[in-house]
């Protein structure tokens, strides 16, 4: 299981047990043990067991979540909205890798299913990480399109068939956050290190045919702590939800600044 920053002095400790109304009689009664912590309250992070008609609750891990926090828990704190893989606010870590809730089934996890928060983040509430730091690491790559040129005054700034398709695999991204948070280097030099996340993000502007400030980027990240530590360990692409490969991207940069200085 992943660690996560707590308080010091603290441990996890085992919390209460649940059962939603009518669960009882179910044929498929699911046992959910989630994270729980409250820095308001005092007391030490538990994990809370809640039982649960999967049949009624519907297929999703996101599902249940809603369902424990419906019948059982209106406490229980947790980001979700668009429910489909495309906003990323329910990224967080389900039986031991970080993925989204909402496209996570059930019947993908046997037995018990343990659902903390994304690793190695300051935790709101709950379920919620602090992402301030790691957006705060997104706008600083400055995400869009940099030019020089005018813009023609009689159409958009165009691209080819094939220059769009280099974008394929870094557009997709939507910052979820579950790349970096499973990555080594960005638990222990994120204060410094962007991460694969935001390293992502910047290579799909570099690859971008419309953008003019290529050089600029690539000296930005020519830092040994922005953009080299990251050591191929490749927890990124394995955990992403979306299919990237953030570490292939980071590899890309390394390619180009490689090239400048020879």
């Amino acid at each position: 299981m992943a660690e996560f920053r707590l308080p010091a002095n603290s441990r996890i400790r085992e919390g209460n047990t649940h059962r939603a109304p009518g669960a009882e009689s179910s044929n498929n009664l699911r046992r959910i043990r989630v994270y729980r912590y409250d820095p308001e309250g005092g007391a030490n992070p538990r994990m809370d067991t809640f039982e649960i008609d999967a049949d009624q609750a519907g297929p999703m891990i996101l599902d249940a979540l809603i369902a424990i926090k419906d019948q059982i828990d209106p406490t229980l704190t947790f980001r979700r909205s668009c429910r489909e893989g495309i906003c990323g606010s329910c990224a967080m870590n389900i039986d031991g890798t970080n993925t989204l809730a909402c496209t996570k089934g059930l019947d993908e996890v046997k037995g018990d299913i343990n659902v903390s928060p994304l690793p190695h983040m300051d935790v709101i509430k709950d379920l919620v990480p602090d992402l301030n730091h790691f957006y705060a690491q997104y706008a600083s790559i400055e995400p869009w399109i940099k030019t020089q040129t005018p813009t023609p005054p009689d159409h958009e700034r165009l691209q080819s068939k094939e220059e769009r398709e280099r974008l394929d695999g870094l557009y997709e991204c939507i910052l979820c956050a579950c790349c970096s948070t499973s990555c080594p280097s960005y638990w222990w030099n994120g204060d410094r290190y962007l991460g694969p996340a935001a390293l992502l993000q910047a290579y799909r502007w570099i690859a971008d045919s419309r953008d003019e400030a290529t050089g600029e980027r690539l000296d930005e990240l020519n830092d040994s702590y922005k953009l080299y530590r990251c050591h191929t360990i490749m927890n990124c692409t394995a955990t992403c939800p979306k299919g990237l490969n953030p570490g292939k991207a980071i590899g890309e940069i390394k390619r180009l600044i490689a090239e400048r200085e020879v």
